[in-house]
């Protein structure tokens, strides 16, 4: 390959040299291939905490191939910690600006190649979509993997439900703080399948991570031998030319989502694979996740949706292992970043013995691979997610069926309308909430004030066993990736914009279809109506409706100024092309 981007930039800027010289590089390093080290490590999460070190191990990597690492940090947030604050108003937001960071660190300094490190909710998708927009440079993703189940296999995505028990006096307080202070034993993302664990399974699938490092043990030594690799790999991508541009292709997302329906991920990915594959130049429409949802088996036995924590799916094979079952749908020609292809990878996998080896660890827990990674021939059902349109949401709206009780698949019921989640999941846990309503909140989207997730109302309809068989919710903001229940979420266009669900009313019908993929409103007062009359019903009421006035100055105004429909990602729209 030509003169190296590093070696350019010096040559342009004679003063690159004395300020690196300053800072301990050598002459020699100055000639070396030059490997950006960026990492979402600090004290915000336990999912970064540990991530220092794994920079470490990516840097000595890079050392032992020839290359000099620098290293670079965008600390991320945690959605468990701002969760039910206003902080949680920050998330979506915060995978914009870690992003923009990292164009940032790029563009400023001369460098060759890119190692990334992050474990959790927004800084994965974040490291995802600046590899997309940074599309001509050798990058490759570190997963800072999986922490540990809690004694009696809790894990953190629990603790909603048992506070919504210790608020109905279901549990005492001496259990609930036992379990709530035992569900983190250790660094790495929260052992569920949540949008953590989703995005570090779409990275691996997409081809941006090495095979089998996304869900790996957080405390285990494998993770920092992966971390190394991926240091001398970066260096090896450089000589080869092999950038994301040649690994993000259609076929790329395809796998991903195909993935994404085998192993019933996070609704999440539906938030972030769009703006990936827009920064990527690739359009994703919505009804291309449900076309593939439908003949996809859904495998995995993990929760929210299923019984184990999230780290025995890594033991039965991980995300190596789903691929392996549903190897016939994939295109097993896209290229990874180990410059081979997702089949070829898979070949060395088993050439290696790999998943008899590492399926081992199941028999610490009497258990087999099967019990969490079901064989295709025998799955728990057909794909994870739908898409939704309807006259309540004409830009569509998204459920994930797999964790949804089969009794909720159709459902009418009267409308319950709230503004915030606070209030709902007071009523909820208060015994307000008649079975067979259909719970609305809205105001919630990107534009309304960042989209938090609505992880408590869920959570404390989960925890009762009427209402979740029995009441649905409806809403334009986001769910937490451990959510379940007949939740639909990321109504569009959203209350904010003026959507139809800005007219809802108390006592409204509305109607679920999850089979025929509808969302409606079909009657007023409790009465059922035609569709024409509905229509008119909607219009009357959007022309008489009025846009409250915008409450948030600072970063967060920035972003509820500027962000786009949930279903197009909900990114940042600044007005301009990606970066090219």
């Amino acid at each position: 390959m030509g003169t190296r981007r590093s070696q350019q930039l010096r040559k342009l800027g004679p003063e690159i040299d004395p300020l690196k010289i300053s800072m301990d590089w050598t002459m020699e390093d100055l000639e070396k291939p030059q490997v950006m080290v960026d990492d979402v490590w600090g004290d915000a999460l336990p999912g970064s905490y540990h991530l220092l070190r794994l920079s470490e191990m990516v840097c000595r990597g890079v050392y032992a191939a020839g290359g000099k690492p620098s290293n670079f940090h965008v600390t991320d947030m945690c959605d468990g910690i701002a969760q039910g604050t206003e902080g949680m108003d920050y998330s979506l937001l915060s995978r914009e600006i870690i992003c923009d960071m990292i164009e940032i660190h790029w563009k400023t300094q001369p460098l060759d190649a890119i190692v990334l490190l992050s474990s959790c909710d927004k800084g994965v998708p974040a490291q995802l979509k600046a590899m997309a927009r940074l599309h001509d440079v050798p990058a490759i993703h570190v997963p800072g993997g999986t922490m540990m189940e809690g004694p009696r296999m809790f894990t953190l995505e629990r603790v909603g439900t048992i506070y919504a028990e210790l608020r109905k006096n279901e549990i005492s307080k001496d259990d609930y703080q036992f379990l709530q202070r035992s569900a983190c034993p250790t660094v790495g993302c929260c052992s569920f399948m949540g949008t953590a664990n989703t995005m570090q399974a779409m990275s691996e699938t997409l081809g941006l991570a090495m095979p089998t490092s996304a869900s790996m043990p957080a405390f285990m030594n494998d993770i920092r031998q992966n971390a190394e690799a991926c240091g001398r790999r970066a260096v090896k991508m450089l000589d080869e030319g092999l950038t994301t541009r040649d690994i993000l292709k259609p076929e790329a997302f395809e796998n991903a989502i195909m993935v994404h329906a085998a192993l019933g991920g996070s609704l999440n990915a539906l938030l972030h694979m769009p703006t990936i594959a827009r920064e990527a130049g690739i359009k994703m429409k919505p009804e291309l996740w449900d076309e593939l949802n439908r003949g996809i088996p859904f495998l995995l036995n993990v929760r929210p949706s299923g019984t184990y924590p999230a780290i025995f799916y890594w033991y039965a094979g991980g995300v190596q292992g789903v691929i392996r079952e549903i190897r016939d749908h994939l295109h097993l020609d896209a290229m990874t970043v180990t410059g081979r292809t997702l089949g070829d990878n898979l070949k060395e996998l088993e050439r290696r013995g790999y998943f008899d080896r590492v399926r081992q660890y199941l028999i610490n827990y009497r258990m087999d691979a099967e019990d969490i990674i079901a064989p295709a021939s025998k799955p728990r059902g057909e794909g994870a997610l739908a898409i939704l349109s309807g006259n309540l949401a004409p830009g569509h709206a998204v459920v994930k069926y797999s964790a949804v009780p089969k009794e909720m698949f159709r459902h009418m019921g009267p409308a319950l309308v709230y503004d915030n989640d606070r209030d709902t999941f007071d009523d909820i846990v208060g015994g307000k909430i008649k079975k067979g309503s259909v719970i609305v909140i809205r105001y919630v989207g990107p534009k309304g004030c960042g989209m938090p997730e609505m992880f408590y109302p869920t959570e404390a309809l989960a925890s009762s066993p009427e209402l979740s068989r029995t009441t649905a919710l409806v809403t334009d903001g986001r769910f937490s990736g451990a959510s379940r229940g007949p939740c639909i979420g990321y109504v569009s266009p959203e209350a904010m914009e003026g959507g139809p669900i800005a007219v809802v009313e108390k006592d409204d019908l509305i109607e679920i279809d999850i089979p025929g993929r509808r969302l409606d409103l079909v009657g007023t007062r409790g009465k059922k109506e035609g569709a024409e009359a509905m229509d008119a019903v909607i219009k009357e009421r959007l022309s008489k409706w009025k846009k409250p006035p915008e409450k948030y100055g600072g970063v967060l105004g920035l972003y509820t100024r500027l962000a786009t429909s949930a279903m197009e990602g909900g990114y940042m729209d600044y007005g301009i092309c990606p970066v090219r």
